[in-house]
């Protein structure tokens, strides 16, 4: 496999337990899993969600070089946004936990304590125990297959097929931006990492421009294409893709189900949402 399709991130084809799965029961799962996991601040439910996830992206067969540059960019916009929380709010763990460990003083109020490095170390957490869920249906879901399971379940067929359209132009738009890229090195712009950070900024904007011209002709194609064959005229449309939820489709469902309910039991047990290891 060439650098340019490794670099691209879109539906990979293989054949595991995940990828036979009815595209709507991941939907359901992923979104389930996504709000039961973002609402939670109990640490040892999102540890656990985390290595559920990761054990999944193992038998989904989704490999390093598939995420890699999703994940240094996850990684580095929470670590941005742990910083700007302890900027603004130093003490917000002192006021969740309703207790001060101290371990650095600092200066006016900004002091380090365990109750602010334990709640921004929950806030990472969630990045973790939330993205490798999207990551996996994002891999595994066939666009057209994923279009016509949100039908069977009563989505409209234009919006269903919208769906579709966009799953399958998001790895679209990242292979026109790495050919255009590359056109751009081939006239002499340095792109690499030879160049200065700032350089690569300012000549990765410059792509932007020859990126949308070229999203807007390949919409107008699409759109052109979709009405000389009169898309939108039924109410109805059959699907080549359609697949029947079966057992294992179920067995998901119920797995996630169980899952939230876990989640659920700790909010009662934690008498909300935050765990809290500081409580005497």
């Amino acid at each position: 496999m060439s650098q340019n399709q490794q670099a691209v991130l879109g539906y990979l084809p293989r054949n595991t337990f995940v990828h036979r799965l009815s595209g709507a029961s991941k939907l359901i799962s992923f979104l389930i899993l996504s709000v039961i996991t973002m609402t939670s601040y109990d640490t040892r439910f999102l540890l656990g969600v985390s290595v559920f996830a990761l054990v999944i992206m193992y038998f989904a067969k989704i490999r390093w070089q598939d995420i890699r540059l999703v994940i240094y960019i996850v990684t580095t916009i929470s670590l941005i946004n742990l910083v700007m929380i302890y900027i603004f709010e130093p003490e917000y763990g002192v006021e969740i936990y309703q207790s001060r460990t101290v371990i650095w003083e600092g200066i006016g109020r900004y002091t380090l304590t365990w109750e602010q490095l334990f709640y921004e170390f929950n806030i990472f957490i969630k990045y973790f125990a939330t993205i490798p869920f999207a990551l996996i249906f994002m891999l595994t879901t066939n666009p057209s297959e994923f279009a016509s399971s949100l039908n069977r379940i009563g989505v409209s067929y234009k919006i269903s097929y919208a769906v579709s359209l966009t799953l399958r132009y998001i790895p679209d738009i990242q292979q026109a931006y790495l050919n255009i890229r590359q056109a751009q090195q081939a006239r002499g712009i340095e792109m690499s990492e030879k160049a200065s950070f700032i350089n690569r900024i300012k000549h990765s904007a410059q792509i932007v421009l020859p990126l949308i011209f070229s999203s807007l002709e390949r919409i107008e194609v699409i759109s052109q294409a979709m009405t000389l064959r009169r898309f939108g005229k039924e109410k109805k449309r059959s699907w080549y893709a359609a697949k029947p939820f079966d057992r294992n489709d179920v067995m998901t469902i119920l797995i996630t189900l169980f899952i939230t309910a876990i989640g659920i039991y700790c909010f009662i047990i934690n008498n909300g949402r935050f765990y809290n290891p500081f409580r005497g």
